[in-house]
């Protein structure tokens, strides 16, 4: 398709099915009328909120309306997406962002007035058989009640929110309006200036020459700031330990894990098994160094390709009966849930005039789960179907055995489901391919997905780790500190055959993720959890595969480590990071075997 369709000549059956959720406009305003009627009725229970039968009335409609400006909003903003030129969709979606702030602000009084509570009747309220329904949602609130503050001091504290913002959006201004990077010669000798965006592409390229010039252009323009972006980091930690200090919290990193109730263990874990595999990370780059015959690797070697571009053209058609035989070991209730979904309206398949980019899962508690592609007949959007797949039925199977409030799962679960079919698929793919350069090509785009997602969102978080262990100190971090302990971090993970550039230590300035504390860590552990569970399910069969699916039910009736834990993945201990790394390995050993 050469010329884009416009939305209203897209076949049918390559469309979502919206009115599943909503028949027509006039049934989506009527939804809308009736919540703006029950935002009055919840603010009667203002002030009465002190026994039990008053806060489950209370918790009964706040499900209600949370449910209805869910279902509002979604479908609003869905629509916007099909064609965000369409003014009549782009005013729904005003509408219903507008309806979400007056929501926040009318359920907004909840929380602190059943926490001003004394603690004697908050636990007897977690205890109460009437508000069994809403245990977890109580146990979290005198969870929270002792890093809550009194009504004055929150009420600073919201007003200090807007300055806490500051280092955040210096950084952003810095790194995305006024940074100016020079022209870098391109494979044809063409000069073309250097963004974020070409950076990649740069190194990407096969010529050597443009992946260094590229790469030194970079750090040469972050070096040229580096008092005033060591100045804006060294803000943003000052902000979040003076938040954690008021809150009570012994540490940041402790404050930023206590929501998801996840122990800093974990996250210990993670970098002390992640350093026992240094050694396989280092044999990966002997390995990119012999494929790329070159004397020294360089850092700005790490992306160059290792083989030939292997075009695999694969249909939407051919893309989801691959996918559905790749997932096949998760069983066959799971694989006809999957072909309910290819089948019956859940996807909005290609590009269109007007549509939003990328890809994403969405949708509202109550009716089946929507997922978004602009697919090209390509490996990566096969992998993308996969993997919205992977968030679209771990969505369905939550909501069809959880209550409303339970089934909202974490961004620490949500990729796990979504990464372990990919792992499934690549399974697949490597296991049918019997042309070499094909496997290999897989085997590196698989590899390349270990390093970049496990090992260096690993190092980033060690990185944060150090740098808050020394503020929290009051010690001093210059840019030289901050670049010194980046650098050395470099040399520790990458190893002796790697040569590491010095223009290296100055990535730190570079990686807005600095900005979201403690959260990198994140994707190192779903990858981990997400290729542990695909390999206990490939070695174990059926047993892995029925703790799996109880996992994907679970959705949020749980804290989730435990959620984790009870499907036999404990991120806690080293075990599932380690059979990530196993699977890590096997991968190695087979580009070995075919560059012998």
């Amino acid at each position: 398709m050469s010329q884009l369709l416009k939305r209203t000549e897209v076949p049918a059956e390559n469309r979502w099915k919206l009115e599943h959720m909503f028949a027509d406009q006039q049934a989506w305003d009527n939804e809308y009328a009736e919540l703006k009627k029950q935002l009055k009725d919840i603010a009667a229970f203002e002030g009465k909120l002190n026994a039990a039968k008053p806060i489950l009335d209370c918790f009964t409609l706040e499900d209600d309306i949370s449910l209805h400006i869910e279902r509002l909003y979604v479908y609003a903003n869905m629509r916007h997406h099909e064609d965000m030129a369409d003014p009549a969709y782009q005013a729904l979606s005003e509408k219903a962002k507008k309806l979400n702030v007056e929501v926040s602000e009318a359920l907004s009084y909840i929380t602190p007035e059943i926490l001003s509570l004394p603690d004697k009747k908050l636990q007897e309220l977690v205890a109460d058989p009437l508000l069994v329904k809403y245990k977890k949602t109580l146990e979290d609130m005198l969870r929270q009640k002792p890093h809550t503050l009194s009504k004055a001091e929150e009420a600073l504290l919201a007003q200090v929110g807007n300055l806490s913002q500051a280092p955040e959006t210096i950084f952003g201004m810095l790194n995305n309006a006024d940074m100016k990077f020079p022209k870098v010669k391109d494979e044809n000798g063409k000069e073309i200036e250097l963004t974020h965006g070409r950076y990649i592409q740069f190194l990407e390229s096969e010529n050597r020459e443009v992946r260094k010039n590229a790469f030194e252009a970079m750090y040469g323009t972050y070096g040229k700031l580096r008092n005033t972006l060591a100045a804006t980091l060294g803000a943003n930690l000052t902000k979040n330990i003076f938040y954690s200090k008021a809150r009570k919290y012994p540490s940041t990193l402790e404050s930023s894990l206590y929501g998801d109730k996840i122990p800093v263990d974990v996250y210990n874990s993670l970098i002390s098994t992640i350093h026992e595999s240094l050694p396989l990370l280092h044999r990966y780059m002997d390995l990119r160094k012999k494929l790329l015959n070159v004397d020294e690797l360089h850092m700005y070697d790490l992306f160059a390709p290792l083989v030939d571009e292997y075009k695999m053209d694969i249909t939407y058609e051919e893309a989801k009966k691959t996918v559905l035989e790749s997932l096949k070991p998760l069983g066959e209730p799971y694989g006809n849930i999957l072909k309910e979904g290819f089948d019956g309206g859940w996807i909005d398949v290609y590009e269109n005039e007007g549509k939003r980019s990328g890809a994403y899962q969405w949708g509202a508690f109550g009716t089946h789960p929507f997922v978004l592609l602009n697919h090209k007949d390509n490996l990566n959007s096969m992998f993308t179907l996969t993997h919205e797949m992977g968030h679209a039925l771990h969505s369905y199977l939550s909501d069809s055995h959880q209550e409303y409030r339970d089934a909202q799962y974490t961004i620490f679960l949500a990729e796990v489901a979504s990464t372990l079919n990919e792992a499934l698929l690549m399974n697949y793919l490597l296991e049918k391919s019997t042309d070499p350069k094909q496997k290999m090509f897989l085997l590196t785009y698989y590899a390349d997905q270990f390093r970049t997602t496990v090992f260096r969102q690993t190092m980033f978080a060690e990185f944060e780790k150090i740098i808050y262990d020394k503020a929290e100190k009051g010690e001093s971090l210059t840019h030289q500190d901050l670049c010194s302990i980046y650098y050395d971090l470099n040399l520790q993970y990458h190893g002796s055959s790697m040569t590491v550039d010095k223009d290296i230590e100055m990535e730190w300035a570079r990686i807005p993720h600095f900005y979201n504390s403690f959260y990198v860590f994140k994707y190192a552990t779903g990858f981990s959890a997400a290729t542990s569970f695909a390999k206990q399910i490939l070695d174990n069969g059926e047993p892995a595969v029925d703790r799996y699916l109880g996992f994907l039910q679970s959705g949020g009736s749980d804290y989730s480590i435990e959620i984790l834990k009870r499907a036999g993945v404990d991120m806690s201990t080293p075990q599932p990071v380690r059979e990530a790394m196993s699977v890590f390995e096997s991968l190695i050993e087979q580009m070995e075997e075919l560059t012998k």
